[in-house]
């Protein structure tokens, strides 16, 4: 049996001779996978930094993906990780950049004696551990990129606007759930303190259907609007809605419902004390 200190001298001469060859047959197999997608200085960049790590970690004897002597090729596969993930590639893409290092080290490892034989058979284990820990890493930055794009979304799908000094409204689209509630509630809340108004219109025109769920989101924000000072008006009352709500017993006691969000609106400043008097002269 050869030693594991003779395979990883075996294994660093190996690498070590040849470096820049190698690194640019490297870079040419990857680039191939990828299409052309990513520039030829960022991938010769990324992967000659991925050899020369690998080659200062087996010197060091790492023996394992999350030795100590990796922790400079796990960071940069971290990197390379996260930037593939930003740019759109498949996991199978991004692991391409491990693997193909095993297509281009293998002619001159399976030299047919017994170092050669071993030194390559770890090498490519350590490969296929590095390979797993890249998709790792490159799906745990798929999934924040995921929330985040998420998040918002969220946002722009609660807009607060400012109809008129004291009056302002959330018009939503979509369907109303116990995150979007929770974001509805607390930008509204915010847009009371920040203008000031005491009347908030809640416009339910692009919500596609009002189910008991939804209906109780929708008293939550309104009580805590309440609790702000102000008085809430939910517009958007279509026939099919009000029947659905009849018909689902939902009770809406003393909140103020309108078909519209002009005639919300209207209701609102005629509590803020604004009066709509119509031009007899206005242009025809």
């Amino acid at each position: 049996m050869v030693a594991k200190q003779d395979i990883s001298a075996r294994l660093v001469a190996l690498l070590s001779a040849g470096e820049e060859e190698r690194a640019a047959q490297w870079v040419a197999h990857v680039s191939q996978g990828l299409a052309g997608r990513i520039s030829k200085a960022e991938l010769d960049r990324e992967l000659h930094e991925l050899y020369a790590a690998l080659v200062e970690a087996l010197r060091a004897g790492a023996q394992h993906v999350h030795g100590e002597e990796l922790s400079e090729l796990r960071a940069l596969l971290t990197e390379l990780s996260r930037n593939r993930a930003r740019q759109g590639f498949t996991p199978s893409e991004t692991a391409l950049s491990v693997f193909a290092l095993k297509q281009v080290l293998e002619p001159s490892l399976m030299g047919g004696t017994a170092a050669d034989i071993q030194a390559y058979l770890r090498l490519s284990r350590l490969l296929d551990d590095l390979g797993l820990f890249t998709i790792e890493t490159y799906t745990r930055a798929r999934e924040e990129i995921i929330v985040a794009q998420a998040d918002q979304l969220l946002e722009l799908s609660t807009p607060v606007v400012k109809l008129w000094d004291g009056v302002i409204a959330v018009p939503l689209v979509g369907t109303l759930d116990s995150a979007r509630t929770q974001v509805v509630m607390e930008k509204l809340l915010q847009a009371l303190v920040d203008t000031g108004s005491e009347q908030a219109i809640i416009d339910i025109t692009g919500v596609p259907a009002v189910d008991t769920q939804v209906a109780q989101h929708l008293l939550k924000t309104i009580v805590a609007a309440r609790l702000m000072g102000a008085e809430c008006t939910v517009s958007g009352i279509r026939p099919q809605i009000a029947q659905t709500i009849v018909a689902l017993g939902i009770e809406f006691g003393d909140i103020v419902t309108k078909a519209s969000l002009a005639d919300a609106l209207q209701l609102a400043l005629k509590k803020a004390g604004v009066e709509m008097v119509a031009r007899k002269d206005a242009l025809r």
